[in-house]
């Protein structure tokens, strides 16, 4: 019976699909208008990365104003973009890593170590935005960050367990790439008399 753990050679693609996820809640996050929303009715205000929408309580059309009109909301969206560009390269070096017989492990830990750049990317935008935001915009009523806020912090979560994984698949070398004899444990022959 052969059993299938991370350092298998035929789950070898668990990582770069981890880091698709990764980058689907990166796209979810970019393009959402869920970053900060009204969290009861009435509802007049919402917020993505890129723009700040409020209305009247009666009013049906959002007016929006463009984060981009202030430093903080360029830098936030600058490093969010430039880590999930990172991703993307990330994500095309482990599918190229992964498909080719002889694996290059010094740049699967390159991959790792790209990956860790992309999370700290990520994370200073997703700081930026909430702080700098309660700051300089004005808020009505009750407001929640939610779900695209949310996807932004799952794919950095995502992205950083991959880190972890790409950095120490390394220590696994002989054992992905099948290089070990499998070692069984039998107990006394009394217990095992098929075994004589």
């Amino acid at each position: 019976m052969v059993v299938c753990g991370l350092a298998c050679w035929r789950c070898r693609w668990l990582l770069p699909l981890l880091l698709g996820l990764a980058i689907i809640m990166g796209i979810i996050a970019l393009a959402g208008r869920g970053w900060l929303e009204s969290e009861s009715a009435p509802y007049v205000h919402q917020a993505s990365l890129w723009e700040s929408c409020t209305r009247g309580e009666d009013d049906l059309n959002w007016n929006c104003e463009s984060l981009m009109d202030y430093g903080w909301g360029r830098a936030a969206a600058a490093t969010y973009l430039v880590g999930f560009v990172i991703l993307v390269i990330c994500f095309a070096l482990a599918v190229i890593a992964f498909s080719i017989e002889i694996l290059r492990f010094n740049f699967v830990r390159g991959i790792g170590g790209l990956l860790f750049v992309v999370a700290a990317f990520q994370i200073i935008g997703l700081v930026i935005y909430p702080v700098k935001f309660a700051e300089d915009i004005p808020l009505t009523g009750d407001n929640m960050f939610s779900w695209a806020y949310g996807f932004g912090w799952a794919s950095t979560v995502v992205v950083i367990g991959c880190a972890f994984f790409f950095c120490c698949l390394p220590n696994w070398e002989d054992e992905v790439l099948g290089n070990i004899k499998p070692t069984y444990y039998y107990s006394s022959p009394e217990r095992a008399p098929y075994l004589n």
